[in-house]
């Protein structure tokens, strides 16, 4: 049975040589801790594949139960994440097509051909792996099962990092960490900068709880946000999130009447 400790990889020369400040780490770890998951460790590692090999095999030797990285994923050579976890994992690379298509639609293309070589070199993922589609960038979220080990690779920029990780991980961490769960959904007229704020202080005020904004969904009815908490009962989380809700929706009144 795979443990309930996370660790997250950062990977870019970039990063340890300080040229860019790790952000990626800092956000991933308090999104966690507010699913219920817990950090055991947090580590950057340069864009050396034997440096990688080795920090990857330790952790899955450590049967940490998710193991997050963030970066390598790009089309340029020290790019390498994908390929030293298929090595570790014993699979081969292969050209995800539906990944490719989903390219295609979005730069209208007509033909595989038109695809270019470094689109086609993000869509190189281990075989077997689940791939979920990247709505803000181009590398997707690659999703491995090994031995005791649940690996995910995100891309590195961080607004990209931070779209499949509420997207695909958090949902994952929420349903795998958290024993007992409850989330409800409103919908709320005002535009997201200012709903963002409003549920940075509803989680602030309520450290255990998550609000996640859905523009995509907006329809008529208003944008889309989801207020998710858990509890060690259902009675504690179902309380927990109605206090978040109530204190959600006397922030909108106070901005604007309409909820």
């Amino acid at each position: 049975m795979p443990s309930d400790l996370i660790e997250l990889f950062s990977i870019g020369t970039e990063l340890t040589l300080g040229q860019i400040q790790d952000t990626n780490a800092h956000w991933i770890a308090q999104q966690v801790f507010r699913l219920g998951g817990t950090v055991r460790r947090v580590t950057m590692l340069r864009d050396n594949a034997d440096e990688m090999r080795q920090a990857f095999s330790e952790s899955i030797r450590r049967e940490t139960g998710l193991i997050l990285m963030t970066g390598g994923l790009g089309p340029t050579p020290d790019d390498m994440t994908s390929k030293i976890v298929a090595g570790l994992t014993e699979r081969e690379l292969i050209v995800d097509e539906e990944t490719v298509q989903n390219y295609m639609e979005r730069r209208q293309l007509t033909d595989r051909s038109e695809v270019s070589d470094s689109l086609l070199e993000m869509a190189t993922v281990p075989a077997g792996a689940k791939i979920y589609q990247n709505s803000a960038g181009w590398a997707p979220l690659v999703w491995v099962e090994h031995q005791l080990s649940t690996i995910l690779m995100m891309p590195g920029p961080p607004r990209e990092m931070k779209s499949v990780f509420e997207d695909h991980v958090a949902p994952l961490i929420s349903e795998r960490y958290s024993h007992l769960g409850a989330s409800v959904r409103v919908a709320v007229n005002l535009p997201e900068s200012r709903v963002s704020p409003l549920m940075q202080e509803v989680m602030e005020k309520f450290p255990t709880v998550y609000l996640k904004a859905y523009v995509a969904l907006r329809n008529e009815n208003g944008l889309a946000v989801d207020i998710i908490t858990t509890g060690e009962t259902q009675d504690e989380a179902d309380q927990l999130v109605r206090q978040a809700t109530d204190c959600f929706e006397q922030l909108v009144r106070q901005t604007e009447p309409t909820l």
